[in-house]
């Protein structure tokens, strides 16, 4: 006999799990499956992030989904409407901090940060003296300006925020299981359900492609093409004995690496000039990134990091959207039961608790009732419309 739900999520991730706590908060009884490969979460990119909150984008959509985001981190026992036993999830608000080495940029810095205080964020531009007196243990020789976050940004507890929707979630009601979707089942222009790994089918109303990494593939064999590939970063925990800055902001520098410190240590990372989508289960570091590339800068960029020292190293892998590295989110075009949850590139530990409680009433009610996600709707990606975000990182 065919196993039914009200709702199929594939992936048990922070972005599943956020569907699923959401779902099941909005519809008392709603009958939802979470099915997740891994549930020891070792290699999922929240288990990975850097676990980071910030309201500095450029695009308006992205500052409003962080600006939820933040606030039910902040509150994140009253925000979720039960115990689970997580009463906080430590966000230390250190801020962010984005450096500008050109004068244009210093400008775009000033008129982002226009916008995003009309948002509600408290983003202050300092020019180099306002710097050095606030941060003076950098050297601002090549900045211009910087952007600077001093409340609603900063870092938390990555596995606590998912722990809490998992918890919540099945208080609620919705059952996780531990196996893979292998493929998503199609009757005409209707998605109808999956057939897992362990040879089972499961029948669903509707299902949300939550899978990361491994959507595209899904997608693939219903003929679909999403724009959604594995892209892998190596992050470095480095110990700086003469750079203890515990009350540092995470730096964004515009010369190419971001840090943030961590337990009186810093953790540290780079973008790579070469960055080609890798296998979904390629999680072998590039140790040489840190004295190739990102030692020089950080040197550069304070004297204090003289002396270094590696202490570990780990990957995390985006599912990097080609398109806009924004997120794609809601109905799927053409085919009636399916939505996505996908391509966060980065940034999708914070937005999941906005992101959830969207593709939650989308799906409950047809449209979006708290925040309107449209803009990061599929339908951008047929028609080749990017959302334009300038802070990417």
């Amino acid at each position: 006999m065919l196993e039914s739900w009200d709702v199929l999520v594939v992936g048990g991730g922070v972005m599943g799990a956020s569907a699923a706590y959401w779902l099941t908060r909005q519809q008392l009884g709603l009958r939802v499956l979470v099915v997740e490969m891994d549930p020891s979460y070792a290699r999922a990119a929240t288990a990975l992030s850097v676990a980071s909150v910030r309201l500095q984008f450029s695009n308006p959509v992205n500052v409003a989904i962080s600006r939820f985001g933040v606030g039910f981190i902040r509150d994140f026992q009253a925000a979720l409407g039960r115990d689970v036993g997580i009463p906080t999830l430590g966000l230390r608000e250190n801020g962010y901090l984005f450096l500008a080495g050109t004068p244009d940029a210093a400008s775009r810095l000033q008129s982002l940060a226009a916008m995003q205080r009309d948002l509600g964020a408290a983003t202050e531009v300092l020019d180099p003296a306002a710097l050095a007196a606030r941060f003076p243990w950098l050297n601002l020789e090549d900045v211009s300006a910087g952007s600077f976050g001093p409340r609603d940004e900063g870092w938390f507890d990555n596995m606590g925020l998912l722990n809490g929707f998992r918890l919540a979630a099945r208080a609620q009601g919705a059952e996780f299981r531990r196996d893979r979707v292998v493929r998503l089942l199609r009757e005409g222009d209707r998605v109808t359900g999956a057939e897992l790994a362990s040879g089972g089918r499961i029948a669903a109303g509707a299902v949300l492609n939550a899978a990361g990494t491994r959507a595209a593939a899904l997608m693939r064999e219903l003929g679909e093409a999403l724009p959604v590939e594995p892209r892998k970063r190596t992050v470095f925990v480095i110990d700086a004995p003469n750079a203890r800055h515990p009350d540092a902001p995470l730096l964004i520098d515009h010369t190419g690496f971001y840090m943030r410190p961590e337990h009186g240590q810093w953790i540290i990372a780079t973008v790579p000039e070469v960055d080609p989508a890798v296998d979904p289960d390629d999680f072998e570091p590039d140790a040489n990134q840190f004295e190739e590339i990102i030692w020089p800068l950080v040197y550069a960029r304070a004297p204090g990091f003289d002396a270094v020292k590696v202490v570990r190293l780990w990957v995390g892998q985006y599912d990097y959207n080609l398109l806009d590295q924004n997120a794609i989110v809601g109905r799927w075009p053409g085919l009636e039961g399916l939505y996505v949850l996908n391509g966060f590139s980065g940034h999708g530990l914070q937005q999941s608790p906005a992101m959830g409680r969207g593709i939650a009433e989308l799906i409950l009610t047809g449209a979006y009732q708290s925040l309107d996600l449209t803009p990061l709707g599929a339908e951008r990606l047929a028609a080749s419309q990017p959302v334009l975000e300038q802070a990417i990182v």
